[in-house]
This record gives C-alpha cells, structure tokens and sequence, in this order.
C-alpha cells in the first residue's frame, strides 16, 4: 500500500468531517503524503495543513474544480498551489456562486414528482452553504426513505435523465487548469473510470487535457477496480501523464475507501508526488 491520499473532502465541501479530522483520520491509517481536495473551496486547507504539521504528516494544497466539457461535467483536481493566488481565488468563487442557483432547480424538479422540501433537507446537511450539492441531496433523499443509501440515490435521481438532475455550466477545462498553473500547481484529472466516455471520447478528452496543460490523471482511485487502474496506468504513461492516487474520501460508510492509504501505482508510472515528496526525502515544512 502507498501511504500517500491526494483525494479527500471535509465538510468545507460534501464531505462530513472537519478538516483536522479528516486528517487524523488519514494519519490513524499509516498516511504520510496527504492532501485536502474539497470541491471548489480552499477554506479548508489551513486547517487541514496545522493539524498535519502536528501529526508529522506532510500536506500539499489541494482543490478539486468543477469543470464542463462538452456536454460532460470532469472534475480536475488541483495539487500543490497557492490557494491565495487571484486567479484561484476569483476562480473558486465564480464556480462556488451558481451552486445555489442550481439546488433550487434541482429541488424544483424533484417537486415536480412530488419529493417536496429536498432543498430545506440538503441544506440540514451543509455545514457550508454556499457549497451545496448533489452530496447534500442524496444524503436528504436517504433520510426522507427515498433510497436505502446515498449510492442508491444516484440511480433514481440526480443524474442524467432522472428527477432532480439539470444542466449545469461550471468551469471550462482551460480556466481550471489556468487557474491551477497560475497558481504554481498540477491540474491532475480526477477519477477517470468514472465518466461515461466510450474509448474514443476519452482520448479525445486526454489529448485536449493535453494539450490545454493537464499534467496528471488519477490512476488509483476509490471508485477504480483493477481494470480501471490498469487502463489508466497504461493511458498514463502513452500520454505522458504523472499519475496521482486518491480515494476521494466524503464520509465513512459512503465509499469504498477510508483515508490514507491507496493501492500501489502499477509499475511505469511516474508517481505526481515526486514534484513535492519522497518517502526517503520528506518535505522539510508542509505546503499551505
């Protein structure tokens, strides 16, 4: 196992931590690389980065930003920046402001089949508001007797084609990785296995991620089984990607993993974390 987690949320986005907690949490299971990756927020990080430093853990900065493209929402996550560059700040808050907009369509449609109230719900489980989301949703949904779990809500609802989904413009995949390279990061491609792109749609998405400055794809990830993380390892290292590890923790009981530790990186892969870190080397002072 590699003791490194570079997806995770707390409670700043969808997940049901505090930061420090998320932390320790990490730290508990062996983890000596980490990094906080909250949807579209950075709030976190300060938190997140003391209580590593007094665990002796080494923290780079993290984000992950909610990206159109196409008629598919990515998400691209972003590693070792500086969360209070312009760019990133104006960036993050332009994404964070249509999230409201959006929960009051969402509600809207799920009224319209007559689940009412789910706005009021979600909100019971965002401890920030301005960062409400489909997380939020699912969880109310469960609540109310609508689903068994949160994985079952996104079968009936949510997504594409069911009640509560809409559209949605978020970032462009160019502003997010502006925004991270601007910053001094890594744009790395979140959980790839995850998006419904045929084989050819993908290679398309990777050679304009490219092209556009993308350095990174998430090989291991939560939801990655073994084919995944074999596909992907193999598609790393033809597009001359680093490869990142995550297991885009949000709550206990809601994922397959728990934070800190991931699957070793199949061999070729150039691991993303050699740019700040190396089990022999560690990082002298932790990266806000």
């Amino acid at each position: 196992m590699t003791p490194v987690d570079l997806h995770c949320h707390s409670n700043v986005s969808d997940g049901l931590l505090p930061p420090r907690e998320v932390v320790r949490k990490a730290h508990a299971r062996g983890c000596q690389l980490f990094a906080l990756t909250d949807h579209d927020d950075t709030r976190g990080l300060a938190a997140a980065a003391d209580e590593a430093a007094q665990l002796g853990m080494c923290f780079i900065s993290g984000v992950e930003i909610s990206v159109s493209w196409g008629k598919h929402t990515l998400h691209i996550v972003g590693l070792g920046f500086d969360p209070d560059h312009p760019a990133m700040v104006a960036g993050l808050a332009s994404v964070r402001a249509g999230r409201a907009e959006r929960g009051e369509r969402m509600a809207a449609s799920l009224a319209a089949v007559g689940i009412e109230g789910v706005l009021e719900g979600a909100r019971k489980y965002a401890d920030n508001p301005e960062m409400i989301s489909r997380t939020h949703f699912a969880r109310y949904l469960v609540e109310a007797g609508k689903a068994k779990d949160a994985r079952s809500v996104f079968k009936k609802y949510l997504v594409r084609g069911k009640p509560g989904y809409v559209e949605h413009e978020w970032a462009r995949l160019h502003e997010a990785i502006d925004w991270i390279r601007d910053a001094g990061g890594v744009a790395v491609l979140a959980h790839p296995g995850r998006y419904e792109l045929g084989n050819e749609t993908l290679r398309v998405l990777l050679t304009e991620y490219r092209r556009l400055g993308g350095e990174g794809i998430e090989v291991v990830s939560g939801c990655h089984g073994a084919a995944d993380v074999g596909r992907f390892s193999r598609l790393a290292q033809e597009f001359g990607f680093l490869a990142s590890c995550g297991t885009d923790y949000h709550a206990t009981g809601e994922g397959a993993r728990e934070p800190g530790l991931n699957v070793d990186l199949p061999i070729g892969c150039e691991p993303v974390w050699t740019r700040w870190w190396s089990p022999e080397v560690p990082l002298q002072e932790n990266l806000p």
